[in-house]
């Protein structure tokens, strides 16, 4: 598995508002940071233990949700 910890802070959302509307919008799945800590606030946790096509789904769908939730991103 690949693991990553993307800052999420310049989208004015808590870690746990994005990890929550990305599962609820876009049906993916992320840990919001803070599961991790209180110094987790603003960062979330991503798996990558999935199919390569998968990945490129979820990378396709999280933009989408970018473009939609965080314009100033």
């Amino acid at each position: 598995a690949f693991y990553t910890f993307p800052s999420v802070r310049k989208t004015g959302l808590s870690s746990n508002e994005f990890a929550e509307k990305l599962l609820m919008e876009e049906k993916v799945a992320a840990v919001p940071g803070t599961a991790f800590g209180e110094s987790g606030e603003g960062y979330l946790r991503c798996c990558y233990a999935t199919s390569l096509k998968d990945i490129e789904e979820a990378m396709k769908r999280f933009r989408h949700f970018l473009k939609h939730n965080c314009p100033q991103m």
